[in-house]
């Protein structure tokens, strides 16, 4: 119910105050609180016991192979003709990963980052957790910004890998040869089913679009399984065992990650004039927390593996307040 005042009468600033911070609390609790407390109960499930790790390494597999990659080809696939985004928006989203990209190569330089850590340190700083970024936008945005979202996933993921996996070669303990170094970039960007979703929704949308009822309605189901058991499953192997020898260089990637990262990526999209919805899925894009995949390729490439655990765990836990400020921009 609004209120009537008489003309020239104000509301009192205290009631202002309280209106606005009304508001603010509703649109953070709404749209964040959710996420993070099922990311909570994932982790403390796994702290009593009632899951363990065989589990929650068989459910990323389920997630990240069959449950997720099925969600983004139906987001794409039954998308209208209207409901791909403002190209300005992607065209931000690559710009801005770039620029965070050269701005983390410079610091590593500069303040002499070991060559362990480099790798870890600099995909940190622009990976992205797409579980996250799904479920948070889903909850602030709907359906038409979560298909924005599943588009700039198929775009970005393969800029993100080649980026990744060309520091962490040259940084590598290991000497890996430049063809041994094409090869691990080509199966990082074939073998990714989050890519092979996000093309086959786009070829299916391009050539049918649309799906039966039936078939809507059996992705719908299946969604319903996909991000619960994301964020049980983030949560249950979120870790602060190596925060305390890691601390430094994990804040100062966030600071990239969780600061730099969005305030560029805000700039790249005034630049495009990208504006609605697809403004607000760049700006939540570009305050998530890092990957876990940050974990797989460190390791995989000799980098320092505690370094990404502890990123992991803080960007995760600091993301909270960066996409606070994002639902609020």
């Amino acid at each position: 119910m609004s209120i009537r005042l008489p003309a020239g009468r104000h509301l009192p600033a205290s009631i202002d105050i309280l209106i606005s911070f009304r508001y603010v609390a509703g649109m953070v609790l709404n749209n964040l609180f959710p996420v993070f407390a099922l990311l909570l109960f994932g982790h403390l499930l796994k702290r009593v016991g009632l899951t363990h790790d065989a589990f929650l390494k068989t459910a990323d597999k389920l997630i990240y192979y069959i449950f997720f990659p099925a969600l983004l080809f139906w987001k794409i696939g039954a998308a209208a003709s209207d409901q791909v985004g403002d190209p300005g928006l992607y065209k931000a989203a690559i710009c801005a990963v770039i620029s965070v990209y050269v701005f983390s190569s410079l610091y590593i330089k500069v303040f002499s980052v070991p060559a362990y850590q480099a790798g870890s340190f600099s995909q940190s700083c622009y990976r992205f957790n797409t579980y996250i970024g799904m479920a948070v936008i889903l909850n602030a945005l709907g359906e038409d910004g979560a298909r924005q979202f599943s588009i700039l996933i198929g775009l970005i993921i393969p800029i993100i890998n080649i980026l990744a996996v060309t520091t962490l070669s040259w940084y590598s303990e290991k000497k890996v040869p430049l063809l041994q170094r094409m090869r691990l970039t080509a199966k990082a960007l074939i073998s990714n089913p989050l890519i092979i979703a996000c093309l086959a929704g786009i070829a299916y949308w391009k050539l049918i679009g649309g799906f039966p009822v039936f078939i809507d309605n059996t992705f719908g189901l299946a969604s319903f399984v996909t991000l619960p058991l994301a964020l049980f499953s983030i949560g249950g192997t979120l870790t602060l065992g190596g925060m305390k020898n890691h601390l430094k260089l994990s804040l100062v990637a966030c600071v990239f990650k969780l600061i730099l990262l969005p305030i560029i990526g805000y700039l790249f999209l005034k630049i495009f004039n990208a504006t609605g919805i697809s403004f607000m899925v760049g700006m939540i894009y570009f305050a998530l927390p890092t990957s876990t995949a940050l974990y797989i390729l460190s390791s995989q490439l000799s980098s320092d593996t505690q370094l990404a655990s502890a990123v992991i765990a803080l960007s995760t836990i600091l993301s909270f307040i960066s996409l606070s400020v994002a639902l609020l921009i």
